[in-house]
């Protein structure tokens, strides 16, 4: 009957460390939100489960202190108990040394309850309890709780000794489980649930524009100056009228002879609206205008467009020059991708032109070029396709010229347009071709 006793009490032990180590890695793994959902749902003891681990560093104490008092207490009952069992076995075989029958029941004893610890009391609840987290956490919420509440005033002591140790060695008491993700783990994350399915590649793809979109200056999206449309106000009202019918943008800067003298800027449908045309002082429909600096980001422009429920803002570099344009598309677009209405005619900025060849236009981004072809081109200095060419060249480029890029791509200039390339051909490497060596 002891002996019975004994291996009862084992089995019991080896039952309650699996059961602290299930409900440790369950409260680690366990999202706060997922509990609060199922709380709200009236789960069973998902309110007893978020209680817990609001107050997880404790309850990973009580844990830890579980587990702790179950290992010990199955060194100090488990061995006996099953070396008790195998000496009569032994007896039976003819072994009657009492050194070799102590020895040996102790190897056996020693083996047999330190696998059943490993395998019952760490490894299967401990693998379980990461792959069903919200089961686990709820299924051993009443009896942690209880446990937690019995051990509190112990709990106090051990948190209070380790929070001393910490400072000790200059490490202030802060949770490491307060500590937020950052971006790059949360871009690992992301990878990770869109290669398991549970996001959406245009979810991935969107989740990760969110976080460059603060990276991202307005020099890097605007319209730049060269390529602006804008209306004149030296000239008839007649021309500008059908400029705008030809062009056919909502929005159009108003100035006077160039970009260089800026008036402000017309809303299209004040122009229609006015009920005689052919006498319209386009002064009498316009608009202010309104500034932002290249290097501002353009999460602070889109604040600013949301504040001045103004669409379109003239940028302007550091020395107080319109250098270009930017608008509430342009801003979006570096998050939801290209957009486009029933008149815009804009090329593709990289469309397929054969095997590892693309015609890619001078004014796509270079980190937008690096993203879809999975190169690693330099961006430090430029923001365009077309300042790379520039940079490499250290010249104006001209037709026909052959750019080695850098990362084993090379371009050739397609078209350039007052000095600025606006359409090249790149060619990538082949992965599949040897490198050259040197004889």
């Amino acid at each position: 009957m002891t002996q019975f006793i004994l291996i009862a009490l084992t089995v019991a032990i080896v039952a309650v460390n699996g059961f602290f180590v299930a409900a440790e890695f369950a409260l680690v793994k366990v999202r706060p939100s997922r509990l609060a959902e199922l709380a709200r749902q009236g789960r069973p003891m998902a309110r007893t489960a978020e209680w817990l681990h609001v107050r997880l560093d404790r309850a990973l104490s009580a844990c830890q202190l579980g587990i702790t008092m179950a290992s010990l207490g199955l060194g100090w009952i488990g061995e006996p108990a099953v070396g008790s069992l195998l000496e009569p076995l032994l007896h039976a075989v003819g072994i009657e040394s009492a050194a070799i029958v102590h020895t040996l029941s102790f190897i056996v004893a020693f083996t047999i309850i330190t696998a059943a610890h490993l395998v019952i009391g760490e490894q299967a609840p401990k693998i379980f309890a990461i792959r069903r987290p919200e089961a686990m956490a709820i299924w051993c919420a009443l009896p942690l709780r209880w446990f937690y509440i019995l051990a509190y005033p112990l709990l106090i002591g051990l948190n209070a000794s380790t929070a001393f140790l910490l400072r000790f060695v200059g490490i202030e008491g802060v949770s490491e489980h307060d500590v937020p993700h950052s971006e790059s783990e949360i871009r690992a994350l992301l990878s990770q649930a869109h290669a398991h399915g549970e996001v959406t590649r245009a979810e991935h793809r969107l989740i990760n524009a969110v976080f460059d979109f603060d990276d991202t200056v307005c020099r890097q999206v605007m319209v730049p100056r060269i390529e602006v449309d804008f209306l004149d106000i030296r000239k008839p009202i007649g021309e500008a009228i059908r400029f705008a019918r030809e062009t056919m943008h909502t929005r159009y800067p108003l100035c006077d002879g160039s970009m260089d003298s800026v008036l402000g800027f017309v809303h299209i449908k004040d122009l229609f609206r006015s009920e005689d045309q052919a006498t319209l002082d386009l002064r009498s429909v316009l608009r202010a205008a309104r500034y932002v600096p290249d290097t501002v980001p353009i999460s602070r422009v889109l604040a600013h467009f949301r504040s001045t429920r103004e669409h379109m803002a003239f940028v302007t570099d550091e020395y107080g020059s319109v250098v270009g344009i930017v608008t509430l598309e342009n801003v979006l677009e570096r998050i939801v991708g290209s957009v486009q209405d029933e008149f815009d005619t804009e090329m593709p900025d990289i469309a397929p032109d054969g095997p590892r060849r693309h015609i890619v236009q001078g004014s796509a981004p270079v980190q937008s070029v690096n993203r879809v072809l999975g190169l690693a081109l330099e961006t430090e200095d430029v923001d365009t396709m077309s300042g790379l060419i520039m940079h490499r060249l250290g010249r104006l480029a001209e037709p026909g010229d052959v750019v080695e890029l850098g990362d084993g791509a090379v371009a050739e200039v397609m078209e350039v347009q007052q000095a600025r390339t606006t359409r090249l051909r790149l060619v990538l490497p082949d992965p599949d071709a040897a490198p050259d060596r040197a004889d």
